[in-house]
């Protein structure tokens, strides 16, 4: 089974406002193992990056400029993620900007039916909680010390560990292959000696005796 983890970060909150993606990351699971394939792109928005979205990613217009714009990392983008499950915390919110990037190029818009949210799967699991990726990372003791910023690709990999935690954890697999009987330790003991039943002389003496004492025993009596 083939999984995407995916995360943008973006030049505010709401794209129908004329917001844009700045970074893409996204990291490639195959039966909920990384495979180490990932594909990671900072992408220049065509647009100023107002100074509330780069405190919390630290990315700035500077650092995007001459990066490459979105149209020409889309067909890398759709040919990575292929026919893949999209794991996306806070899916809509991700999904609403490359959807929004997507049909600007006349690409069709990815379901949201194609995405597990791990913010409504967490909620469920911890009714109340925050379930915030740093919340998350610390709840399951992962370590999320490197993330002073938002980060598109760093947010994928630690969001790869809190989903895996989210699932159940890794298991050690089950050996369930038959393997050789269990030896029959029945088979090498070696016989026991017949017990005796017959009396021996001193018994057969001492049971006449006894009868000698007893009053006409009925198997000595005469038909």
């Amino acid at each position: 089974m083939r999984e995407v983890i995916l995360d943008t970060e973006t030049t505010g909150l709401d794209p129908k406002a004329g917001h844009r993606i700045v970074e893409l990351g996204c990291l490639e699971l195959v039966n909920h193992m990384p495979t180490g394939r990932h594909l990671h792109h900072y992408i220049d928005p065509e647009r100023d990056i107002p100074a509330e979205a780069t405190a919390i990613h630290g990315i700035s217009a500077a650092q995007v400029k001459g990066k490459p714009v979105f149209a020409q990392i889309a067909a890398e983008f759709l040919e990575f993620i292929e026919d893949a499950t999209l794991v996306i915390h806070n899916a809509e919110f991700d999904l609403a900007f490359l959807n929004a990037e997507l049909g600007r190029l006349g690409f069709p818009a990815i379901p949201s039916g194609r995405a597990i949210d791990t913010v409504a799967m967490a909620r469920r699991k911890f009714p109340g909680s925050p379930v915030s990726l740093d919340a998350l990372c610390q709840r399951f003791g992962i370590d999320n010390t490197k993330r002073t910023f938002h980060g598109a690709l760093l947010d994928s990999e630690l969001l790869a560990d809190v989903y895996i935690e989210l699932i159940g954890g890794r298991q050690a697999s089950i050996d369930l292959v038959a393997g050789p009987a269990p030896a029959d330790h029945r088979a090498k003991r070696e016989p026991r000696p017949a017990r005796p039943h017959a009396p021996t002389a001193d018994e057969l003496a001492a049971h006449a005796e006894l009868v000698k004492k007893l009053k006409s025993p009925l198997w000595l009596a005469e038909g």
